[in-house]
């Protein structure tokens, strides 16, 4: 028995070695022999697989151009000097500040050093040198911080009115003459209060009661008064009534709003708004003072048109306006200007709905970045330099109280002079 198990143990245990040895010669993926002692190893190559079959090119199909319109980027925004990054200064100091930079000839100092202040504190707008002097400088220009300034000439600019509305509507002559020796509402007759006005605002209440008070009134003037702007500012009526829906008017009325416009609180408020409360990305205070005769936005916009009519070939009036309005909605009547782009379609790829919808945010900052704008300045610029992105109007002023050819450029730089010279406080 112990022999044939241990016979049987030694077949068994021949049995693994030979196993063990037939292992150890398989290969193990690498196709490289063992190394036998004493021999150098020479590696087996490894057959290279076959190579794959290369795919069949694709014959490309044709397809249409896509209109890719040359963008470029528009340059970062450049900061407006009307509203820095700044630490807002306490009531003291501002009001030290506003005091401080105006004119020395100012009478009732105080007066207007709140009126300024409450204007910049409620809109609100920042305290700074930059937009303190942008303020007193057109106060200067327009009534030389006089509230309710005096308007040379202005009793012979009325009776004129008057008359070419008389003989507008086929009213006898004596028929007005009886009708303006009546009473007026404050003791004088008409007549005595047209041959003695002097100011803006004795205008304004004169047509007003003219209006209510006289028979022949409503239809001599029509509700028409002429006294559009008012105040130590110039303020347009109109734009004190639009601001007022979007921001209340903060004071309480002593009349109606144009009435307020003629004081020096409401003048100053609704001037500053006008001047300073909306954004821009104007690179000098100057074109803001453009905007402020012209309209919001009006140096950008003829910028606009200046590069519109370079590229269609077409001499346009840069005046800032790119649509007609009636009534304040876009008249049926293109501009000139809608006119000029029209023709430029089909290299801006857009149509004329399209065209029409981007115009309209003329008087607004998103204007910049609107299809219309980016496209067109893209074009404009590849034709060689960079144009510009901002001009003063060219507008002729029209007033009965000018007697001299004067333009918003005039305006704008005759500000700009006086607006340097405030800033010049600041380094003394």
């Amino acid at each position: 028995m112990l022999m044939r198990s241990d016979t049987g143990r030694s077949i068994w245990v021949s049995l693994l070695a030979l196993l063990t040895m037939l292992t150890g010669c398989a290969t193990d993926g690498s196709y490289e022999s063992r190394p036998v002692p004493g021999q150098r190893s020479t590696p087996i190559p490894r057959p290279a697989p076959p190579p794959a079959p290369l795919p069949k090119p694709e014959t490309p199909r044709p397809q249409p151009p896509v209109y890719v319109p040359p963008v470029t980027p528009l340059p970062a925004p450049v900061p407006s000097p009307a509203i820095p990054s700044a630490p807002v200064l306490g009531e003291r100091a501002g009001r030290e500040l506003i005091d401080r930079l105006l004119p020395a000839y100012v009478s009732n100092r105080g007066a207007w050093v709140a009126d300024i202040h409450a204007a910049f504190v409620t809109l609100p707008i920042r305290l700074l040198p930059e937009n303190v002097c942008a303020t007193i400088a057109i106060i200067e220009q327009e009534s030389t911080f006089q509230s309710n300034p005096a308007v040379a000439g202005l009793s012979k600019i009325v009776w004129r009115e008057i008359e070419t509305r008389r003989e507008r509507y086929g009213i006898p002559k004596l028929a007005l003459d009886v009708a303006l020796e009546k009473s007026s509402p404050d003791g004088r007759s008409y007549k005595a209060r047209i041959d003695a006005l002097r100011t803006e605002n004795e205008v304004n209440i004169l047509y007003q009661d003219m209006i209510s008070e006289l028979p022949l009134g409503k239809t001599l003037l029509s509700g028409y008064n002429p006294v559009r702007t008012g105040g130590p500012m110039q303020v347009s009526i109109t734009f004190a009534e639009e601001h007022s829906r979007l921001k209340p008017y903060p004071y309480p009325r002593q009349g109606s709003l144009r009435d307020e416009v003629f004081t020096r609180r409401g003048g100053v408020y609704f001037g500053i708004a006008n001047l300073l409360d909306y954004r821009s990305s104007y690179s000098k205070m100057l074109y803001r003072f453009a905007d402020f005769n012209a309209g919001r936005y009006s140096s950008r916009n003829a910028a606009f048109q200046q590069a519109v009519s370079r590229l269609s070939g077409r001499p346009l009036t840069l005046d800032g306006d790119l649509l007609r309005y009636a009534d304040g909605t876009v008249a049926p009547e293109s501009s000139e200007t809608l006119r000029a782009i029209l023709v430029l379609r089909p290299r801006l790829d857009l149509d004329e709905s399209a065209i029409l919808r981007d115009l309209k945010l003329e008087k607004t900052l998103s204007f910049e970045q609107s299809t219309l704008y980016q496209r067109l300045y893209a074009l404009a610029d590849a034709q060689g330099e960079r144009q510009p992105r901002e001009l003063i109007p060219r507008i002729d002023l029209k007033s009965p109280k000018i007697v001299r050819r004067l333009t918003t450029e005039w305006f704008a730089r005759r500000v700009e002079e006086r607006y340097r010279n405030c800033l010049a406080k600041i380094r003394e």
